[in-house]
């Protein structure tokens, strides 16, 4: 059995084992397992040839590529989103996908945080004045550049209320946040503390406004002019979604001018980032580089997943099959 790895860089960057992948390819005589960093457009075809098993990230699989590679009987997305891969085109050709739901909704709880705390606590700036001798010059024995703020009684809204915002939900009520959610539709399971809230009733009156549902044509730029008009000029935004969830042009103006107080974002409307993209230059913004997901621990359990579910196709009991 031939097993390819398109693009395992970001997933391992030399800290994890892909030892049980080599044991399973090499069951067979002649199997072999490689894996490769990354995989651009024109490699992918010679690097994937007489491949059984394709495992990708971010390298897209269209229907020209699955045309080509009669052998294919197996594509692991190494990720949840499966939009790199033409399902429909994989179905018809007996081609099973598979992704990899709820690695590591923990991590990204927990970068949702940093940046709510970057904001609150302002560590960073004073962190800097420290080290440029501020504190060594000064009279008193301590001294704040800007406000500090307390979560405690703060309003935090959650839109969506999945693994990872039911996570956020939790660490919000532990520092003593009121939590608001909203969903489609009302969900009969929230614990004490968390309501649940109409979208337009929440935005203003959120102190905190944090990103969790998917992108859709329903949700695409949801957080637009509109909506910014109507938050606290208090409030922080914090997405560690989907970029696309942003009118970004929207947001810069929106910080810029101090309609709102800031942001926090882990993803962007297109990644690497254009070098034009407004939220680059705009004020009070932490950006991190999609990488809240990406602890070790996420990591290593996004690969157990993964080859759990070779596994599972192997053994014909198929699970986290997305076509």
């Amino acid at each position: 059995m031939n097993i390819v790895v398109l693009d395992g860089y970001t997933l391992n960057p030399g800290d994890l084992d892909w030892q049980p992948l080599v044991k399973i390819a090499k069951q067979g005589r002649e199997g072999q397992f490689h894996c490769y960093d990354r995989t651009s457009e024109a490699e992918l075809i010679s690097r994937a040839s007489g491949a059984d098993i394709i495992f990708t990230n971010k390298t897209p699989i269209t229907a020209e590529t699955l045309s080509q590679l009669p052998n294919l009987k197996y594509i692991g997305v190494l990720a949840t989103g499966t939009n790199v891969v033409d399902l429909n085109c994989a179905r018809e050709r007996g081609v099973a996908v598979t992704n990899v739901p709820g690695y590591g909704p923990d991590a990204v709880a927990q970068m949702v945080f940093a940046h709510i705390l970057h904001h609150t606590q302002r560590v960073s700036i004073h962190h800097s004045a420290v080290s440029e001798g501020k504190w060594t010059d000064c009279e008193d024995f301590c001294f704040t550049l800007a406000p500090l703020q307390s979560l405690q009684g703060k309003t935090l809204g959650l839109m969506g209320y999945g693994a990872i915002g039911r996570q956020v939900a939790n660490i919000a009520l532990a520092f003593g946040m009121k939590v608001l959610v909203n969903t489609r539709t009302e969900p009969l399971d929230l614990p004490p503390g968390v309501k649940w809230a109409a979208f337009d009733s929440m935005i203003p009156r959120v102190d905190i406004l944090s990103l969790h549902c998917p992108l859709t044509e329903a949700t695409d730029k949801i957080i637009n002019r509109t909506v910014l008009e109507k938050m606290r000029s208090s409030a922080i935004l914090i997405n560690t979604a989907r970029g696309g969830l942003i009118d970004e042009a929207a947001l810069k103006q929106a910080l810029d001018e101090g309609e709102i107080a800031a942001a926090g974002v882990d993803v962007l409307s297109t990644e690497p980032p254009q070098a034009d993209n407004p939220l680059l230059n705009a004020v009070n913004i932490s950006i991190s580089p999609h990488n809240s997901w990406a602890t070790r621990e996420a990591r290593q359990n996004l690969l157990n997943i993964a080859i759990g579910n070779l596994q599972a196709f192997l053994s014909e009991k198929p699970r986290n099959r997305v076509n």
